[in-house]
């Protein structure tokens, strides 16, 4: 999940707990996104 906060956009996790960031622009935050969600499925 991508929220908007004071210093830019931040990633976080459905739990709530930061993921990444703050990134100063929503496409800097979707990519840190796309790399959680990658990596969440190399394991196993």
């Amino acid at each position: 999940m991508i929220k908007k906060v004071k210093g830019g956009y931040q990633v976080l996790s459905s739990k709530g707990r930061n993921m990444g960031g703050p990134y100063k622009t929503r496409e800097e935050a979707l990519k840190r996104l796309r790399q959680v969600e990658f990596f969440k499925r190399q394991k196993g």
